[in-house]
């Protein structure tokens, strides 16, 4: 589930390729988890990363070619050859790999708008392979379809649905942020009536 977790970070982050790792966020709570987690999955430290208090965004980066020789690996990548990332659907057989997997990519590349201002949640990339099989994945996990847009490059997967936001918020083990959704369609529907 870990290795799942970070391979989700690293098809969602930034840049991943075999030249080098940028992972750049802005939540400190993602930046503490991710040298732990990364550790855990590949045994390996990042070879540049911020102080979690510095202000504004956090820029992880691995440029060292034997630490990314052996991330490539644990993927099913090989180094130099590889023209296009895909998903390694072994690394997510079991479920709670899938919600791992989903999970990593939430963290790296997703974002949910303010429920009190509309319901819209997505998950980023710029690997068109990447999220095909995503959705595919979202779609066998969930037995729900997210839909897909182009913006600057990448393709974006999106829900619109609040009960669907919902499930999948909880499925990614994000309990809380899944109530805070469904408070505010409840308090929506409410004020309506």
């Amino acid at each position: 589930c870990c290795l799942a977790e970070a391979f989700g970070i690293l098809l969602f982050c930034n840049s991943f390729t075999s030249e080098g790792i940028k992972i750049i966020t802005e939540s400190r709570e993602f930046a503490w988890m991710l040298p732990k987690l990364f550790k855990r999955a590949f045994d390996i430290h990042f070879d540049s990363y911020p102080s979690i208090e510095a202000p504004g965004k956090l820029i992880f980066q691995i440029s060292d070619p034997e630490k990314i020789a052996v991330i490539m690996d644990a993927c099913g990548f090989s180094r130099g050859s590889t023209l296009a990332l895909h998903l390694n659907l072994p690394m997510v057989e079991e479920n709670c790999c899938k919600a791992s997997f989903l999970r990593g990519a939430f963290l790296a590349g997703g974002s949910v708008t303010d429920p009190e201002k509309g319901y819209h949640m997505e998950l980023t990339t710029t690997h068109q392979a990447v999220a095909r099989e995503t959705r595919v994945l979202i779609h066998d996990a969930m037995n729900f379809t997210a839909k897909t847009a182009s913006r600057n490059g990448g393709v974006v997967l999106y829900l619109k649905q609040s009960e669907l936001i919902s499930d999948f918020l909880t499925f990614l083990n994000a309990p809380v942020a899944a109530m805070g959704i469904m408070e505010a369609r409840l308090e929506k529907e409410l004020n309506n009536k």
